[in-house]
């Protein structure tokens, strides 16, 4: 990049940084299901065509887990599972494998606003991390690691205005402050694009009826956080009240917890979710997945991967290589 090209970008970026924060009535993006189900014509007599059509920020669901190969929760019950920390890291911070068994209490990340949070009962499988902002998320999870003074509710608070698509230039408090703290400048000028102000009381209620009704929730809790967001006033509490719903998503029998995903690098990993926050993670190793790789390292690096549910109405946790404390 030119020298011009960065003084500028540097010049945009800190404009951003010391803006307060705002409420601005702008019209942004949505989710992509609801363009389905939502007529041309309503949606501009509402002004929300362009909401509408924007992709999610994280889109993985369930439908992203590739089924081949998963294994019942019974499959290597006799086993007994070493610490995964036990292993050496990479440059990068993955663990390197080797034939066996392991497990790790690590920190995870409520990705989905307006759902259930995780019950004992709830299956979960592997997924990776898709969606518009899939890269700007995973650099959050990776310098993070290098960072132990930044709180997990910091981060997490981050992630659910990144979720709910808020503007960078609506950042203001200890959410902006924990941004600049883990993402580069350009990464954050990246929260600009496909982001959404906050909109009207009465757009919102007008949207959610043109929503399927498992829709609405998430629709406005991502309103309600990008209003908390942009106040400069907020707790952890209020973000958790709006992201997190009462009560508990009923279960899908045909995905039991405990259920094994076998991923395409050769092994199998399986997740038992406490809460949003905490997830122990149990990944087994056959001997063959070690040989057929023919002397390159097999990496284990959970910054890319998505706890999926099978049901829809839970949440996604995203995975870190960090332990629970």
């Amino acid at each position: 990049m030119k020298t011009n090209q960065l003084s500028y970008l540097f010049a945009f970026l800190l404009f951003f940084i010391f803006l307060p924060g705002i409420s601005q009535a702008q019209f942004g993006g949505l989710l992509d299901k609801a363009a389905k189900v939502t007529g041309a014509k309503g949606a501009k007599v509402l002004g929300l065509d362009k909401i509408f059509k924007e992709p999610e920020a994280i889109s993985t669901n369930f439908d992203d887990v590739n089924r081949d190969g998963q294994q019942m929760p019974d499959f290597q019950a006799d086993a007994t599972f070493k610490a995964l920390t036990s292993l050496p890291k990479n440059t990068a911070g993955g663990f390197i494998l080797a034939a066996g068994h392991y497990e790790i209490d690590n920190k995870s990340y409520c990705l989905k606003a307006g759902t259930f949070a995780p019950s004992s009962g709830d299956g979960y499988m592997y997924a990776p991390t898709l969606g518009k902002k899939k890269e700007i998320v995973t650099a959050i999870l990776k310098s993070a690691e290098k960072h132990p003074e930044v709180k997990q509710t910091d981060i997490q608070m981050l992630l659910w205005t990144i979720i709910a698509r808020t503007k960078f230039s609506d950042y203001s408090g200890s959410v902006k402050v924990t941004a600049i703290q883990l993402l580069t400048p350009q990464q954050l000028l990246q929260l600009e694009g496909g982001a959404l102000g906050i909109l009207p009381f009465d757009v919102v209620q007008q949207a959610k009826d043109k929503l399927p009704k498992e829709l609405q929730a998430v629709f406005e809790a991502e309103n309600k956080i990008r209003g908390l967001v942009s106040s400069g006033n907020y707790t952890y509490a209020e973000f958790e009240q709006y992201a997190i719903l009462a009560g508990m998503a009923p279960k899908r029998e045909d995905t039991p917890s405990g259920i094994w995903t076998y991923h395409s690098d050769g092994y199998y990993v399986r997740y038992f979710p406490s809460g949003y926050s905490r997830t122990k993670t149990q990944i087994y190793v056959p001997a063959e997945a070690i040989e057929k790789n023919a002397g390159k390292a097999l990496i284990y690096d959970a910054t890319d991967d998505i706890a999926c549910p099978a049901n829809v109405g839970s949440q996604r946790l995203a995975q870190t290589n960090e332990i629970y404390e």
